[in-house]
């Protein structure tokens, strides 16, 4: 018997039963009665170490992400395994897939309540509830989300990172630059800013902004940005350029432009986004916008140190670094 058992059965979230287990006065008499009753009735018994840990220090800290088989996610997954064992410290991963339910779970401390210390990347969670006061469990989140949150942040700035892309693309002489990535869910900041940025740099290099070569994807992965890449050919075969969103979108791209004959960069230009070793190893290699992803893993596990030590320190934010990398696509 689970936690999220006893929720599902009184009608409440993991997050409210988590508060009455553990004895928090936040939680009205009435729903506490309630969800008492159901740990009585379903026999569950909060884990032993659970409490323990909210007393003590496990030496443990969780990271939280969409996919750990994403490339960016598996490299960032595995760097923060080694520094933080350089530290002593142990890490447990989390996966969300994504799913908005899944994300709130760890937002509200559920899945990771052994942990000393959480590490979370979102992706679907609006800003709005990042923002709400939730858990005590010291937090840092990466990435785009959260800006409005009550917790340290290290940033990526996709706007920049779109402009980049696009930039490059434009001074070498492109003119019909799609972008490969677009998510119809408002919830996913990350395109829209890279998106922005791609807008930006048109605007800048005195290009139209044409609505249908922003290529909408199912997700980031491979065979979606096959298929972006069929589907705007059909529509675009004057097309001459594509950014895509990550790198992983960006092999499905190669892989399709060879599928169709195109010669890259020759005929058309692509470039991807965080530098994942896949890329160094396409054919030709993949020109990418390098995210520094031993920058986010440091700066992290410093805010985490830093905010077990002096949990009254004001909520810290920094951005990482990305640079250009050229190669033999763009």
């Amino acid at each position: 018997m689970t936690m999220r058992d006893v929720a599902v059965a009184a009608g409440v979230s993991p997050k409210t039963v988590s508060n009455v287990v553990n004895d928090y006065v936040h939680v009205r008499p009435e729903t506490r009665a309630l969800v008492q009753r159901y740990v009585e009735e379903l026999g569950y018994r909060p884990q032993a170490v659970g409490r323990q840990l909210r007393r003590g220090r496990t030496g443990a800290i969780a990271l939280a992400v969409p996919h750990v088989d994403m490339p960016y996610f598996a490299d960032l997954a595995a760097l923060l395994v080694s520094a933080a064992r350089d530290r002593g410290l142990t890490v447990v991963v989390e996966q969300t897939d994504g799913d908005v339910e899944r994300e709130r779970e760890v937002a509200a401390g559920f899945p990771v309540r052994f942990a000393d210390a959480l590490i979370f990347s979102p992706l679907s969670m609006a800003p709005a509830e990042l923002a709400l006061a939730r858990h005590d469990t010291p937090m840092v989140l990466l990435g785009e989300h959260g800006a409005a949150a009550h917790a340290d942040r290290v940033d990526i700035d996709s706007t920049a990172i779109g402009r980049t892309a696009t930039s490059h693309l434009a001074a070498a002489g492109r003119r019909r630059i799609a972008v490969v990535g677009h998510q119809r869910d408002p919830a996913k900041i990350a395109m829209k800013q890279r998106v922005l940025g791609y807008e930006q740099a048109l605007r800048a290099a005195g290009l139209p902004r044409e609505r249908s070569l922003i290529r909408t994807v199912s997700g980031w992965d491979r065979q979606p940005g096959a298929d972006a890449v069929d589907a705007l050919l059909a529509e675009h075969p004057d097309v001459d350029a594509v950014f895509a969103a990550n790198d992983v979108l960006a092999i499905g791209v190669l892989s399709a432009l060879h599928r169709h004959g195109r010669r890259v960069p020759d005929d058309v230009a692509v470039i991807g986004v965080d530098d994942v070793p896949e890329s160094r190893f396409t054919t030709p290699a993949l020109t990418t916008v390098a995210i520094d992803r031993a920058f986010v893993v440091e700066q992290a596990l410093e805010m985490i140190t830093s905010r077990l030590a002096e949990p009254d320190l004001a909520p810290r934010s920094v951005v990482a670094p990305h640079r250009l990398v050229v190669r033999g696509s763009a």
